[in-house]
């Protein structure tokens, strides 16, 4: 099989990466990609956004599937674009994809179908926000209705600060506060057929003991011992599978990956949000996890034949995922930095350790900072204690002036599991 796949972050090289060891894929293609994906796909420059340049490029390399991993692409209906040149895609619809792009319109995907989710008013103007700030009081949480990277969510104490943020986005949802630790829920679907993956606990505060701005996500971890075992099996039934036949009764089928973010509350399972892709970091150690041969499996949601595959298959290992961002971020962050130690991350430490690239380039000889998140590094052990050692001994070996990374991913789970 001929694979091509969207997209240029630390999600499209753990997916290149997973598709590289396929034994059914023959070809494997990527768009833009970055200076790690290079090393196990062909990189093609494109428009990531423009879905008639990503569905000639597939056509030009005969691709038998594209795979799209960035959520704005999916919004802006690159998707379709492939769908309708006759080529096999992996990724919503940009109706579909709404689930995500619009968080009203997925708050109203929730109620029809009874999803369990915070309680929330959509806001348009200052008197709406007001309103809603004292209904729920502190703490507050403000979302932009739109995309927003993965940044577009303020959890504060502080009115002021919440209106501020509100008033900025536009259009935003304010929520009740959901207490309680956090869980990402992957899901693959044709539309019709959920097949859940291992859940997974992401960091998106960008310093240690969750202090800091949000960002984009700064490492996570699977599995999550301190779970439900059956987690999975039950928001599958309440969540995941009511969506998608909710969509589908819609006329907006969604096909691709779901992505619940959870809170487990003491009133049980809400949803924070859907996302409608591969979530990054968490895809990095779920990918590690799964052992069951990739390409097919994204095939079959596309072509709508996931209910004739036998149960997927994981490894017991855990994975950790370390972030390593770039001098500044999330704000403005500095680019153009030499990294040192990948070959002796590759050298040392594989295969139980490796780098995935996200913001990088290259120049010349040298791999630069290109972004905000720089590489991911991940590893596998027996438990947690021995990933998390195995990643941190490989972030030790490599060099980029003024990064920085949180010390404690997965440290309290490690902990917990030991005591148990």
């Amino acid at each position: 099989m001929k694979v091509l796949v969207i997209g240029g972050g630390a999600r499209e090289h753990a997916l290149c990466r997973s598709l590289s060891l396929d034994p059914g894929v023959s070809a494997l293609h990527c768009a833009p990609g970055n200076a790690g994906i290079a090393e196990v796909a062909e990189l093609h420059p494109v428009d990531a956004l423009d879905g008639a340049a990503v569905a000639r490029l597939a056509t030009e390399l005969k691709a038998q599937l594209v795979v799209v991993g960035p959520e704005a692409p999916l919004v802006a209906g690159v998707a379709d674009a492939v769908r309708e040149a006759g080529i096999a895609c992996f990724g919503p619809s940009a109706k579909a994809a709404e689930l995500e792009g619009s968080k009203a319109f997925a708050k109203d995907v929730m109620a029809s179908a009874e999803v369990p989710t915070a309680r929330s008013y959509v806001c348009t103007d200052a008197e709406q926000i007001d309103r809603a700030l004292d209904a729920f009081g502190a703490p507050y949480v403000v979302k932009d209705d739109g995309l927003a990277a993965g940044k577009g969510v303020v959890v504060t104490d502080d009115v002021e600060e919440a209106r501020a943020h509100a008033l900025a986005c536009g259009r935003v949802v304010i929520e009740e506060f959901l207490d309680g630790p956090e869980v990402s829920l992957f899901a693959i679907t044709d539309g019709v057929t959920v097949v859940p993956l291992q859940p997974a606990q992401d960091f998106k505060r960008a310093l240690d003991g969750d202090e800091g701005p949000n960002t984009g996500g700064m490492g996570a971890y699977s599995p999550l011992p301190w779970a439900d075992p059956k987690l999975v099996d039950e928001v599958t039934r309440t969540v995941l599978q009511p969506t998608v036949d909710e969509l589908r009764r819609r006329g907006t089928p969604f096909s691709g990956l779901l992505y619940a973010g959870l809170a487990i509350t003491s009133r049980g399972v809400r949803v924070i949000e859907f996302n409608a892709r591969f979530g990054d970091p968490e895809t990095q150690v779920v990918l590690a996890r799964l052992r069951t041969p990739l390409a097919g499996v994204l095939l079959a949601a596309a072509d709508g034949t996931l209910d004739t595959l036998p149960s997927l298959r994981w490894s017991d290992d855990a994975a950790v995922t370390v972030v390593i961002a770039s001098h500044n971020y999330p704000d403005t962050p500095r680019t153009g930095d030499p990294i040192t130690g990948l070959d002796e991350v590759a050298k040392r430490d594989a295969p139980d350790a490796y780098v995935l690239h996200a913001g990088t380039k290259r120049d010349g000889e040298a791999v630069v900072s290109a972004g905000g998140r720089v590489l991911s590094v991940t590893a596998s052990g027996p438990g947690l204690d021995e990933a998390r050692a195995r990643a941190y001994a490989a972030v030790a070996r490599i060099g980029l002036d003024g990064s920085q990374y949180r010390q404690d991913i997965a440290a309290k789970a490690a902990a917990d599991a030991r005591v148990r």
